[in-house]
């Protein structure tokens, strides 16, 4: 049974559903800024730093199917309840870890709790409220998690000059209590199609070899070389994905194909791919030429991104209620357009410059993603049947995840860096950054030319 969005309980499944996936989404940017203050007090080197963000995103890339999969099948208040309280609990450990290594095993275990949030926190919304509001209700879904995303950097310097950098997660304590109440209170248990079925073991092993297979090659092969473990977990990988892709042609499938057969469900997430390749990218390297190229502090170097933060917030809504109405295709495309000249204009970042001059591309971006990616989620969701609404977000939040694996991969390269442990010097590091921008900007052009030709100019269920 669905509810209208301005009614008490629809105002708590969207905040439910906000406030569990935007814990996921701050914590996989709120790390960036802080990581030198964490580094001296952990006396951790660039290895140990390194896999503070990507043990998180590792086991939230490999298990996010399964987190969607198992709400169709088990209930999807029930596992979205079992995420918060999981989240909240590997939170805790990572703030009070005494070591790298111990913080880096707490950062998995984040991930794998978010793994549930994310797509589950989408799911609440397609299958809670009423259909007419869903556009709207998207939109603030989208706009109020990409400004966690965004504010991750601004949030995590702050809290790491005035209070310490165990604060950041600590932070997560009380937002868990406030989206497990509004769970409670306000959210239905529904479940999918796959209710009763049995959990495809098949299914999650070899997705799960797949996904984790290739993402540590992608991060261990740039940073470290091609050694024996990367190019083995590579080979195990790609296995994995043969084996999945085959195993998922059957009846009881986590992940049925068809859904790729359906042209915009395909269309978005190979959008989804190229623009959170690029955005993946440019959040990490923004960071470091900032505060390693230009010479700016934490909390400056964060406030960099308000602007995008606030324009997604006021213009998301309004974006997915009227791609719902009219379609996805061009905001899609213009919103990638203007993601991309962002990244042209950050070009203008340079040794010696002011950290205003970051400010005209932040505002680009800002508009391109409020333009993007609410459409995005509202035109992947509304291609899939409601029964499969959590595999489907699902695969979409796991193909974003993996976008930003593989930019992020690519940013050594991309900025001719070593990953050695050796710091660049400031033209090399700008060298590499206004490279990488250049790179980033013609995936974005990539992603319209892509929303252009494949994804429908009108929106799903209209006749032409």
């Amino acid at each position: 049974m669905t509810v209208a969005l301005r009614s008490a309980r629809g105002r708590g499944i969207l905040l439910a559903s906000i406030v569990g996936s935007g814990m996921a989404f701050l914590d996989s940017t709120v790390v960036n800024v802080v990581l030198p203050t964490l580094g001296r007090s952990l006396h951790a080197d660039l290895a140990g730093l390194q896999w503070t963000l990507d043990a998180y995103l590792l086991t939230l890339s490999a298990f996010l199917l399964v987190g969607g999969s198992l709400g169709d099948r088990l209930g999807r208040k029930r596992m979205f309840e079992v995420g918060v309280v999981g989240f909240a609990a590997a939170s805790l450990l990572c703030g009070l870890a005494p070591s790298i290594l111990a913080l880096s095993l707490a950062r998995a275990l984040q991930g794998l709790a978010a793994a549930l949030l994310v797509p589950l926190s989408l799911a609440l919304v397609r299958t809670g409220i009423d259909e007419g509001d869903q556009g709207e209700a998207l939109g603030f879904w989208t706009g109020l998690s990409g400004v966690t995303s965004a504010a991750g950097p601004l949030v995590g310097g702050w809290l790491a000059e005035t209070v310490g950098w165990r604060a950041i997660f600590f932070l997560n304590l009380p937002l868990a209590v406030v989206a497990l109440w509004a769970s409670r209170r306000c959210v239905p248990d529904t479940r999918g199609a796959g209710e009763g079925k049995p959990l495809d073991v098949a299914g999650v092993v070899t997705g799960v070899l797949a996904v984790g297979g290739v993402t540590f090659a992608l991060i261990e092969g740039p940073a470290h070389g091609w050694r024996p473990a990367a190019l083995v977990a590579a080979g195990v990988g790609v296995v994995a994905l043969a084996a999945f892709l085959g195993v998922e042609r059957r009846p009881e499938a986590m992940m049925p194909l068809s859904l790729f057969r359906v042209t915009t469900f395909a269309a978005t997430n190979g959008v989804t791919l190229l623009l959170y390749s690029a955005l993946g990218c440019v959040l990490f390297l923004l960071m470091l030429e900032l505060q390693l190229g230009m010479g700016v502090g934490p909390v400056t170097a964060g406030l960099t991104l308000l602007p995008a933060s606030v324009l997604m917030l006021l213009l998301s809504p309004p974006t997915a209620h009227w791609s719902q109405v009219h379609g996805a295709r061009w905001p899609m495309a213009l919103g990638s357009l203007l993601a991309g000249a962002g990244f042209v204009l950050f070009l203008l970042l340079r040794p010696g410059a002011s950290w205003t001059v970051v400010l005209p591309g932040a505002v680009l971006l800002g508009l391109g993603l409020a333009l993007a990616v609410a459409p995005l989620t509202a035109a992947v969701l509304d291609s899939a049947p409601a029964d499969q609404a959590g595999i489907a977000s699902g695969v979409n939040n796991a193909v974003a995840r993996l976008a930003g694996l593989l930019g992020v991969a690519a940013v050594p390269w991309a900025a001719g860096l070593s990953m050695n442990g050796r710091e660049a010097d400031d033209a090399r590091l700008t060298a590499g950054f206004h490279r990488a921008m250049v790179l980033c900007a013609g995936l974005c052009l990539l992603a319209a030319v892509a929303s252009v030709l494949w994804v429908p100019a009108r929106p799903a269920g209209e006749k032409g």
